[in-house]
């Protein structure tokens, strides 16, 4: 067998990195794509390894010279002089003869990949096979449709690319097995008769493609499951490789700067981030997906809409009533706009400390062990002490603590007897139980306490990140309008307009999720309390609060959980407060996710 690798392109899309080199030499967390494979092809047993070079390709031929000089690996070389006028068909075209010598095993270079994928391919006893994995929506370029047999019954270019059919697709991993009689008798002569009737700007799965319109082609496909792999064109293919193949420490780390975007990761199950499971129900996704054109193409209405539409959203008057890009837009803006010293409990949603200087922060760290408190508690304690503002997070973040409506109430009008503003963020307070009864965007409420500022996030609760979407309601009007003013007239898109304007019509749908959330919550705990180095603290909000007791570290579980399972929760060593405590906090998915990872944690 012999392994034919394609490197002539000019990778323009990666910029700098291929300005000197080829995509073959861009590195990945510090290894060359060129020196990664060449290892792994080290581990077959191959008569030699063919490379077709052209952009930099005495860069390259220099490098694997003087780099491979002792390696077991025969290396030819082959030059496509006219890479900048060609495609790949070109490149494989120039090396007909040397593929129908042997078995061939044929890869593109900017490929990285699992070491477990060459073997495997290698040893399974079929002649003639593409590695494909089931289509995700980070992939592009060629698809394939396969029978029950796992024949491969049609190359997808990307101009017949479907979107309705991509249940139906594979993605080619662009590594293939063929026997020497497929590429003597069928591969070859169809190759040089595509290049002599179409010309060679073009890729040599358009061949696969004719080649597969026969009835007897015996192209067969082997599905890579959940093997890692990724290909490179531009850099922020750059930036996901360098995440999916980072090693332990290095990975938690590069997802945990991404602050989001796990979409791009469709294979991990992420229990850091909060929100919903059960909400929005696919009818309402649906009439979202149905104003999709409109939507992209028109303009958003400016804040007064808005606010208005927000208004009508919670029930409460528009004048006191300010939308934002997400609750993290109206946190900074009134955490800027505060004077005087905060009130704040650690550990905490960082999002209203990070907006102070250190000097104006009177904190509260709870006494008890599982980090509990009342409002009597914070009475006690803030009584006498000059603050200006108290900050409560309800329940709280990330150690769900919850302090009863009526205890809140009493709260807020300490604060109002002491002319000290209470800002409590609600956005999990529709995960409690009883949860109907438990906001405090009601008119009267905030009217009788004009002290009150009531955040909410429409993210959490709703379950549409995406969106961008919170809300911050009191009666204090000049604070409403100097919000108001403060942020972008235009700060929220078409989309979170138009998912505030249909609310109405799935209110009834809201609750019912909110109550199967609920009853989800009871089952996954007492799931969570079998596992023996869990200490699993009470909370009612969307996600657990957890003391890990003994076998691991709170970093070395989160590291584990994303090495081994792919799953992500949130070490809170780097809360305030709680550095070196052990604790973790794990948010509550649907049932099946939240049993994916009882099986991980059982399993360790």
């Amino acid at each position: 067998m012999q392994a034919i690798i394609l490197a002539a392109g000019m990778g323009r899309r990666l910029g700098k990195y291929t300005q000197d080199n080829t995509k073959c030499m861009v590195e990945v967390n510090g290894v060359k794509l060129i020196d990664r494979l060449l290892r792994q092809l080290s581990k077959v047993d191959l008569s030699r390894v063919i490379i077709v070079v052209g952009y930099k390709g005495d860069n390259l031929k220099q490098y694997i010279t003087s780099h491979y000089a002792n390696s077991k690996l025969n290396i030819e070389f082959y030059d496509n002089p006219i890479y900048d006028k060609t495609n790949n068909i070109y490149s494989l075209w120039l090396v007909r003869k040397q593929m129908e010598e042997d078995e061939t095993l044929l890869i593109e270079s900017d490929l990285i990949f699992s070491d477990r994928m060459i073997p495997m391919i290698v040893n399974d006893k079929r002649p003639n096979i593409a590695l494909v994995a089931k289509y995700e929506t980070w992939m592009d370029g060629t698809m394939v449709c396969l029978d029950d047999d796992n024949h491969i019954t049609n190359f997808v270019s990307k101009k017949a690319f479907r979107y309705e059919d991509v249940d139906k697709y594979y993605k080619t991993v662009n590594i293939y097995k063929f026997s020497q009689n497929f590429t003597q008798n069928i591969y070859v002569p169809f190759l040089d008769a595509y290049c002599k009737a179409l010309g060679n700007n073009e890729y040599y799965e358009q061949v696969l493609r004719v080649v597969t319109m026969l009835d007897k082609s015996n192209l067969e496909a082997l599905e890579i499951g959940s093997e890692k792999w990724y290909e490179i064109d531009d850099v922020q293919d750059l930036d996901i490789a360098e995440t999916i193949f980072a090693d332990n420490d290095e990975m938690l780390h590069r997802y945990n700067m991404r602050f989001g975007g796990h979409w791009r990761f469709p294979k991990m199950l992420d229990f850091c981030y909060l929100v919903n499971p059960y909400f929005p129900p696919q009818r309402m996704k649906d009439e979202l997906r149905y104003s999709f054109d409109t939507l992209l193409t028109e303009y958003p209405s400016g804040m007064f809409v808005n606010s208005l539409l927000a208004a009508k959203y919670f029930g409460i008057a528009q004048e006191y009533t300010v939308v934002g890009n997400g609750a993290a837009e109206l946190i900074k803006s009134m955490m800027e706009h505060s004077a005087g010293k905060v009130g704040i409990i650690y550990p905490t949603f960082e999002e209203y400390p990070n907006r102070l200087k250190q000097e104006r922060i009177v904190a509260f760290v709870p006494a008890s062990e599982n980090l509990s408190y009342t409002a009597d508690e914070l009475i006690d304690f803030y009584e006498g002490k000059d603050i200006d503002t108290l900050l409560v997070i309800n329940p709280d973040n990330p150690t769900g603590n919850f302090i009863p409506k009526p205890d809140v109430l009493k709260l807020a009008q300490w604060c109002e007897e002491r002319n000290i503003r209470l800002v409590v963020d609600e956005s999990f307070v529709d995960f409690s139980d009883n949860f109907t009864e438990n906001s405090l965007l009601e008119d009267d409420i905030l009217e009788n306490n004009r002290n009150l500022v009531v955040v909410k996030s429409i993210s959490k609760s709703y379950g549409v990140p995406g969106l961008r979407l919170g809300i911050l309601a009191t009666a204090d009007v000049p604070l409403i309008n100097y919000i108001k003013k403060d942020v972008s007239i235009w700060n929220i898109n078409s989309f979170a307009e138009f998912y505030m304007q249909i609310f109405g019509k799935y209110q009834s749908d809201y609750t019912d999720a909110c109550n199967k959330f609920i009853a989800e919550r009871r089952r996954f705990e007492k799931e969570l309390q079998t596992i023996p180095f869990l200490e699993v603290m009470p909370t009612q909000a969307n996600y657990f609060f957890c003391r890990i007791k003994d076998k691991y570290t709170a970093y070395e579980l989160t590291r584990i959980l994303l090495d081994k399972f792919q799953i992500m929760i949130k070490d809170c060593n780097n809360k305030t407060t709680l550095n070196g405590s052990n604790f973790i906090r794990i948010s509550i998915r649907d049932e099946h996710d939240n049993n994916c990872l009882i099986s991980a944690l059982r399993s360790l």
